[in-house]
């Protein structure tokens, strides 16, 4: 592979984005390739916006995505995907997960949550969309969430060949969720229709 692809995870602190790029990170440093990551948390501690990008190929100088320049992002929050639209590619994929959280000035009834995210992003770009909570959820645990949305991240990639997925979460998650999040990543892998 001589061009490089870019990932932009954003959400919303607690919601498990940094862990899913070490996942991500994993796999492809597995796979060959060159790979760099860069994590801004701003106030992510008091459920403020987390931001996580993921450079790889064959050669890559830094983890910095521009705008316009992400091949996919994975919003953990419907808001958090319009608030990072413009870093996507004209031809890039976004996964969103069909969820709000309040941010705290909306929790204090000093903002309202915007209207119309899904369609404002599904309008422009390509989307796939699902519930990634309530699939964990259904799954026994709100917290694979993170897997679920991972696992459509490699579908909608089309990443299914570049390494065996399923054992490098295996080989990152603490032991006792192993299964959960196995089935989790099967869960989202499934959730997007090719």
């Amino acid at each position: 592979m001589t061009k490089t692809k870019s990932a932009l995870l954003v959400g919303v602190g607690g919601q498990g984005a940094i862990l899913t790029a070490k996942v991500l990170v994993n796999g492809l440093m597995k796979a060959g390739f060159d790979v760099k990551m860069s994590e801004v948390h701003g106030m992510s501690q008091r459920g403020g916006s987390v931001s996580t990008q993921v450079h790889w190929g064959e050669k890559v100088n830094s983890p910095v995505i521009g705008k316009g320049a992400a091949d996919i992002i994975v919003a953990f929050e419907k808001m958090e995907a319009v608030r990072y639209a413009d870093y996507l590619k004209p031809d890039g994929v976004v996964v969103i997960n069909d969820y709000e959280m309040a941010s705290s000035s909306i929790a204090a009834g000093l903002a309202t949550y915007p209207e119309g995210c899904l369609e404002a992003m599904e309008k422009n770009f390509s989307c796939h969309v699902l519930k990634a909570g309530e699939i964990a959820e259904r799954l026994g645990s709100a917290k694979c969430m993170n897997i679920v949305l991972f696992g459509s991240m490699v579908k909608a990639l089309g990443m299914d060949d570049v390494v065996d997925w399923e054992e490098v979460i295996a080989s990152t998650v603490p032991p006792k969720f192993k299964e959960l999040n196995l089935k989790a990543y099967r869960a989202g892998h499934d959730a997007v229709k090719a």
